[in-house]
């Protein structure tokens, strides 16, 4: 199979892809250079492709999707108490408004 060659990744893998090289470019990189981060992305997150027989799937560890969220967390966690209480209560009184 030569390099590049996407068929041995699932359509979920496939869509996955899709939707992060989608998201690179709306933050501007360039079209190549977010299609190879995406597929690096899913490499990273799954070990490559999925399709196959018997014995070849293992589990996926989702480490970017998860370093993302750590992320975030910390970044949240550096705000003062009274500024995330706040946030929650402006974000309690939308969800009331708006009937969630």
């Amino acid at each position: 199979m030569p390099r590049g060659d996407k068929s041995a990744y699932t359509d979920k893998q496939k869509r996955k892809a899709e939707h992060i090289e989608e998201s690179y470019e709306a933050r501007g990189v360039p079209e190549e250079e977010a299609e190879r981060r995406a597929w690096a992305t899913v490499n990273k997150d799954e070990g490559g492709g999925k399709k196959g027989g018997s014995g070849r799937g293992h589990a996926d560890s989702n480490a970017a999707s998860h370093r993302g969220g750590e992320l975030g967390g910390k970044a949240s966690a550096e705000r003062p108490a009274a500024e995330r209480s706040a946030s929650a209560r402006k974000a309690a009184e939308t969800r009331k408004a708006r009937g969630h």
